[in-house]
């Protein structure tokens, strides 16, 4: 008889966009994507924390369709079977419920016992052992039908996260949640934590998939009808299709909003691990070590007078005097600087770079793709220079542009070229130049990186001036 361990699978929420660790994260480039606390990005740490307790098929991931080419090359350093993972595409942002109902009804055509495991894909926790003796504690609430929530035992009373109030105690396991209390302001907090018995609300769930279903179903009512139509669509040749019709029919709610505040199965287990949502830059602080100041200092920073400040160095030298509780991140066309207690309100700054629609709010310096990554060092109004890196055994897409030529100069490795109709080799210090209107292609055949230097020129250096003839990765035109 299989057990609720046996009918477990990860759902790993991979998204968002991550606004409040601006100018780190892009629209683009998401937090989940950086490299914030090591050398795995924060997507390869939450897969690098439940991959090796569940068997191969066990992980689903959920993200926006934009970000499918970022996911799928990420797997690869994280995993040695990437195709062990389930991807999802969110056909449009829709919030958490809508995402949880999509991968909801996936499990369930799988396994009618199907028990979900949520993750966001951009918190740190640790250590691994305390998070699975939390889930295996909790196990036994969720198959019994009851919706948990892992709360965390606060240590500040800050207002950056929900708080939940615990009510009657469940065999020893668990409490039934009293009441969700969404980002108090501070006196509020102060009096939550010295009563006791409240929690920090980390935004991790378990639940079977089917009492999800149900619950969104009873209150949240604007499921009821999208999730029928999933139902029955499900096995017909029209499936892809009507799964997407539907899910862009379904209210665009959090779950919490949705269930969590309205059902009476809500349970939260206390956690056993410690744990970030990584909700603003401050929590650099909680990464990265500390000098005898107090400061965190990323990259080549020097300092004078300075205590207790973050100062994230970008490509050059970063120099602070007389700074006290200070946020400064530098990175190669932003600058951020402002008192630590109002990194919150960067979620403003980029709602403005949205409304100007920006360059700062979409693009990232540097850019991950499929086959490798690109940074801008430098462009005008008729120009632009990029560094390339591509990946070992990788290739860009058969391509041609209408309004610029390219200009290439190999830095380091051996990069095989098709220009037109030729085909070559070039190593380091060699170069080529691709009129418009040629169709060309880079392809690294080696088992290194091969760097390359790229000159663009012409009326218009858009991303979007690119016209695929033959692409590994089936991208369309504008993504990159």
């Amino acid at each position: 008889m299989k057990s609720a361990l046996d009918h477990l699978y990860a759902v790993v929420l991979a998204g968002g966009e991550g606004n409040r660790f601006w100018p780190l994260s892009r629209r683009t480039a998401p937090k989940q994507f950086l490299r914030i606390a090591g050398r795995k990005t924060l997507l390869q740490q939450t897969l690098g924390r439940i991959a090796p307790p569940l068997p191969p098929g066990r992980v689903v991931i959920v993200t926006n369709r934009a970000y499918q080419h970022d996911v799928r090359w990420q797997l690869h350093d994280a995993l040695r079977r990437p195709d062990d993972i389930h991807l999802l595409l969110e056909p449009s942002a829709r919030n958490t419920a809508p995402a949880l109902a999509l991968a909801a009804v996936h499990l369930l055509c799988h396994d009618p016992e199907a028990m979900m495991l949520v993750l966001p894909s951009d918190h740190a926790i640790s250590p691994v052992s305390a998070l699975w003796a939390t889930i295996r504690r909790a196990l036994p609430l969720a198959a019994a039908g009851g919706l948990v929530t892992f709360g965390i035992v606060p240590t500040e009373p800050t207002s950056a996260y929900g708080y939940i109030k615990r009510g009657a105690a469940i065999k020893g396991r668990g409490y039934r949640i009293a009441q969700f209390i969404e980002k108090p302001p501070p006196a509020v907090a102060r009096r939550l934590i010295r009563r006791g018995g409240s929690y920090w609300n980390s935004g991790l769930f378990l639940w079977r998939a089917a009492t999800l279903l149900e619950e969104l179903s009873r209150h949240a009512p604007g499921f009821v009808a999208p999730l029928a139509a999933m139902e029955r669509a499900r096995g017909t040749r029209g499936e892809a299709a009507a799964v997407e019709r539907a899910f862009g029919r379904m209210p665009s709610l959090s779950i919490d909003y949705a269930v969590m505040e309205r059902t009476s199965r809500a349970v939260v287990v206390p956690a056993r691990f410690r744990w970030s949502d990584l909700g603003s830059l401050t929590a650099l602080s909680e990464l990265a070590p500390k000098d005898r100041a107090g400061n965190v200092v990323v990259g080549e920073v020097i300092t004078l007078d300075t205590a207790d400040s973050i100062l994230y160095g970008g490509r050059r030298l970063l120099a602070a005097i007389g700074l006290r509780d200070m946020l400064v991140v530098d990175t190669p066309d932003a600058l951020l600087v402002c008192p630590k207690d109002q990194a919150q309100q960067v979620k403003a700054i980029v709602g403005e770079l949205k409304r100007r629609n920006s360059s700062h709010y979409h693009l990232s310096h540097a850019e991950t793709r499929p086959w490798g990554s690109f940074a801008v060092l430098e462009e005008g109004p008729s120009f632009k220079v990029k560094r390339l890196v591509i990946n070992p055994r990788s290739r860009l897409s058969l391509q041609m542009h209408r309004h610029r030529s390219e200009h290439w100069v190999v830095v380091s490795g051996r990069a095989h070229i098709r220009h037109g109709s030729r085909t070559y080799d070039l190593e380091a210090n060699e170069s080529a130049y691709i009129p418009r209107m040629t169709k060309h292609r880079l392809e690294n055949r080696t088992g290194r990186p091969v760097e390359i230097i790229e000159v663009q020129s012409g009326p218009y250096v858009g991303e979007d001036d690119i016209v695929r003839f033959s692409d590994d990765y089936k991208r369309v035109k504008g993504e990159g």
